[in-house]
Protein backbone atom coordinates (compact mmCIF):
# COMPACT_ATOMS: atom_id res chain seq x y z
CA UNK A 1 0.00 0.00 0.00
CA UNK A 2 2.66 2.35 1.29
CA UNK A 3 4.73 1.85 -2.30
CA UNK A 4 1.60 2.29 -4.55
CA UNK A 5 0.66 5.57 -2.27
CA UNK A 6 4.87 6.66 -3.14
CA UNK A 7 4.24 5.31 -6.60
CA UNK A 8 1.24 7.33 -7.21
CA UNK A 9 2.95 10.92 -5.15
CA UNK A 10 6.26 10.52 -7.52
CA UNK A 11 3.74 10.00 -10.72
CA UNK A 12 1.65 13.18 -9.65
CA UNK A 13 4.71 14.97 -8.74
CA UNK A 14 6.89 14.03 -12.08
CA UNK A 15 3.50 14.49 -14.13
CA UNK A 16 3.29 18.54 -12.78
CA UNK A 17 6.56 19.22 -13.31
CA UNK A 18 6.50 17.59 -17.34
CA UNK A 19 3.04 19.86 -17.66
CA UNK A 20 4.71 23.11 -16.38
CA UNK A 21 8.39 23.08 -18.56
CA UNK A 22 7.64 25.85 -21.19
CA UNK A 23 7.46 24.44 -24.72
CA UNK A 24 10.71 25.23 -26.99
CA UNK A 25 10.57 28.15 -29.21
CA UNK A 26 10.80 26.77 -32.98
CA UNK A 27 12.04 29.00 -35.99
CA UNK A 28 10.89 27.94 -38.94
CA UNK A 29 12.59 29.57 -42.06
CA UNK A 30 10.04 30.42 -45.11
CA UNK A 31 10.50 29.31 -48.61
CA UNK A 32 11.41 32.33 -50.29
CA UNK A 33 11.30 30.64 -53.47
CA UNK A 34 7.89 29.47 -53.20
CA UNK A 35 6.13 32.11 -51.27
CA UNK A 36 4.92 35.70 -52.48
CA UNK A 37 4.15 39.00 -51.94
CA UNK A 38 1.70 40.18 -54.42
CA UNK A 39 1.00 44.51 -53.72
CA UNK A 40 -1.98 46.28 -55.20
CA UNK A 41 -2.27 50.14 -55.22
CA UNK A 42 -4.94 52.42 -56.27
CA UNK A 43 -6.06 55.08 -58.03
CA UNK A 44 -9.10 57.11 -59.13
CA UNK A 45 -9.34 55.81 -62.34
CA UNK A 46 -8.76 52.47 -61.38
CA UNK A 47 -5.65 50.32 -60.03
CA UNK A 48 -2.07 48.59 -60.55
CA UNK A 49 -0.87 45.46 -59.26
CA UNK A 50 2.59 43.22 -58.79
CA UNK A 51 5.07 41.36 -56.84
CA UNK A 52 8.38 42.10 -55.40
CA UNK A 53 10.18 39.06 -54.01
CA UNK A 54 10.98 37.77 -50.97
CA UNK A 55 14.70 37.91 -49.45
CA UNK A 56 14.18 36.22 -46.17
CA UNK A 57 11.97 35.21 -43.86
CA UNK A 58 11.10 33.38 -40.25
CA UNK A 59 8.28 32.50 -38.45
CA UNK A 60 8.55 31.71 -34.87
CA UNK A 61 6.33 28.85 -32.78
CA UNK A 62 6.00 27.85 -29.69
CA UNK A 63 4.65 24.03 -29.63
CA UNK A 64 1.48 24.84 -32.92
CA UNK A 65 1.52 28.34 -32.07
CA UNK A 66 2.48 31.49 -33.86
CA UNK A 67 4.34 33.78 -31.38
CA UNK A 68 6.55 35.95 -33.65
CA UNK A 69 8.30 36.30 -37.11
CA UNK A 70 10.23 38.40 -39.42
CA UNK A 71 10.43 39.30 -42.73
CA UNK A 72 12.92 41.17 -45.39
CA UNK A 73 11.71 42.19 -49.18
CA UNK A 74 14.11 42.27 -52.27
CA UNK A 75 12.57 45.75 -53.33
CA UNK A 76 14.43 46.34 -56.30
CA UNK A 77 12.61 43.11 -57.73
CA UNK A 78 9.54 45.03 -57.42
CA UNK A 79 7.64 44.39 -60.55
CA UNK A 80 3.83 45.57 -62.19
CA UNK A 81 2.07 42.41 -63.69
CA UNK A 82 -1.34 44.61 -64.69
CA UNK A 83 0.53 46.56 -67.58
CA UNK A 84 3.03 45.27 -70.65
CA UNK A 85 5.89 46.97 -72.56
CA UNK A 86 6.46 50.89 -72.44
CA UNK A 87 3.67 51.31 -69.61
CA UNK A 88 5.32 48.43 -67.71
CA UNK A 89 8.63 49.80 -67.92
CA UNK A 90 7.44 53.71 -66.97
CA UNK A 91 5.34 52.25 -64.37
CA UNK A 92 8.48 49.92 -62.82
CA UNK A 93 10.67 52.75 -63.56
CA UNK A 94 8.80 55.25 -61.72
CA UNK A 95 7.61 53.28 -58.33
CA UNK A 96 11.28 52.62 -57.94
CA UNK A 97 12.47 56.28 -58.11
CA UNK A 98 12.67 58.57 -55.41
CA UNK A 99 8.74 59.50 -55.95
CA UNK A 100 7.81 56.18 -54.29
CA UNK A 101 10.21 53.15 -52.90
CA UNK A 102 13.84 54.76 -53.85
CA UNK A 103 14.77 51.20 -54.40
CA UNK A 104 18.50 52.62 -55.44
CA UNK A 105 18.53 53.72 -52.07
CA UNK A 106 16.30 51.94 -49.76
CA UNK A 107 17.04 48.17 -51.38
CA UNK A 108 15.01 46.52 -48.66
CA UNK A 109 11.70 46.49 -46.59
CA UNK A 110 11.34 44.76 -43.37
CA UNK A 111 8.97 43.44 -40.98
CA UNK A 112 9.38 42.57 -37.52
CA UNK A 113 6.26 40.79 -35.78
CA UNK A 114 6.10 42.81 -31.72
CA UNK A 115 2.50 41.48 -30.99
CA UNK A 116 0.52 38.32 -31.10
CA UNK A 117 -2.56 37.27 -30.35
CA UNK A 118 -4.42 33.87 -31.20
CA UNK A 119 -7.82 34.80 -32.42
CA UNK A 120 -8.99 31.48 -33.48
CA UNK A 121 -7.74 27.90 -33.88
CA UNK A 122 -5.23 29.01 -36.77
CA UNK A 123 -6.22 32.63 -36.98
CA UNK A 124 -4.06 35.72 -35.18
CA UNK A 125 -3.95 39.35 -35.06
CA UNK A 126 -0.39 40.35 -35.54
CA UNK A 127 0.92 44.05 -34.50
CA UNK A 128 4.61 44.52 -36.32
CA UNK A 129 6.71 47.33 -37.35
CA UNK A 130 7.31 47.75 -41.00
CA UNK A 131 10.15 49.48 -42.14
CA UNK A 132 10.00 51.23 -45.87
CA UNK A 133 12.65 53.98 -47.08
CA UNK A 134 13.97 53.04 -43.66
CA UNK A 135 10.87 54.74 -41.90
CA UNK A 136 9.23 52.18 -39.26
CA UNK A 137 6.08 52.27 -37.98
CA UNK A 138 3.58 49.50 -36.70
CA UNK A 139 0.99 47.85 -38.87
CA UNK A 140 -1.83 45.12 -37.65
CA UNK A 141 -3.17 42.42 -39.58
CA UNK A 142 -4.68 38.96 -39.65
CA UNK A 143 -2.58 36.06 -39.99
CA UNK A 144 -3.98 32.52 -40.70
CA UNK A 145 -1.58 29.89 -40.47
CA UNK A 146 -2.64 25.97 -42.18
CA UNK A 147 -0.03 23.29 -42.19
CA UNK A 148 3.28 24.51 -43.72
CA UNK A 149 1.38 27.39 -44.88
CA UNK A 150 0.33 31.23 -43.76
CA UNK A 151 -1.41 34.15 -45.41
CA UNK A 152 -2.23 37.72 -44.85
CA UNK A 153 -3.39 40.60 -45.68
CA UNK A 154 -1.21 43.68 -45.03
CA UNK A 155 -3.36 47.45 -45.75
CA UNK A 156 -0.07 50.10 -45.63
CA UNK A 157 -0.93 54.09 -45.70
CA UNK A 158 2.09 55.00 -48.03
CA UNK A 159 2.37 58.60 -46.69
CA UNK A 160 3.29 57.04 -43.55
CA UNK A 161 6.97 56.28 -45.10
CA UNK A 162 7.46 59.38 -46.92
CA UNK A 163 5.23 58.46 -49.96
CA UNK A 164 3.20 61.53 -51.02
CA UNK A 165 3.59 61.52 -54.64
CA UNK A 166 0.37 62.04 -56.20
CA UNK A 167 -1.59 62.12 -52.66
CA UNK A 168 -4.98 63.76 -52.31
CA UNK A 169 -3.84 63.89 -48.56
CA UNK A 170 -0.81 66.31 -49.25
CA UNK A 171 -1.69 67.61 -53.44
CA UNK A 172 -4.97 70.10 -54.25
CA UNK A 173 -6.56 69.54 -57.98
CA UNK A 174 -4.83 66.73 -58.67
CA UNK A 175 -8.58 65.49 -60.07
CA UNK A 176 -8.46 62.00 -61.80
CA UNK A 177 -4.38 61.24 -61.54
CA UNK A 178 -4.88 61.28 -56.98
CA UNK A 179 -3.27 57.94 -56.14
CA UNK A 180 -4.96 56.58 -52.86
CA UNK A 181 -2.54 56.38 -49.87
CA UNK A 182 -3.36 53.01 -49.08
CA UNK A 183 -1.96 50.22 -50.68
CA UNK A 184 -2.57 46.36 -50.10
CA UNK A 185 0.08 43.49 -49.46
CA UNK A 186 -0.95 40.10 -50.35
CA UNK A 187 1.39 37.70 -48.86
CA UNK A 188 1.71 33.70 -49.20
CA UNK A 189 4.54 32.22 -47.13
CA UNK A 190 5.40 28.24 -47.55
CA UNK A 191 7.57 27.26 -44.76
Amino acid sequence: MKKGVFSLALAMVFGVATATEPVAEEKKEVKTETSSITWKAYKVTGSHYGNVNLKSGTLVFEGDKLTGGEFEADMTTLVATDVEGESKGKLEGHLKSDDFFGTEKHTAAKLVFTKVEATGKNSYEVTGDLTIKDITKPVTFDVSVYGSKATATVKVDRTAYDIKYGSGSFFDNLGDKAIYDEFDLVVDLEF
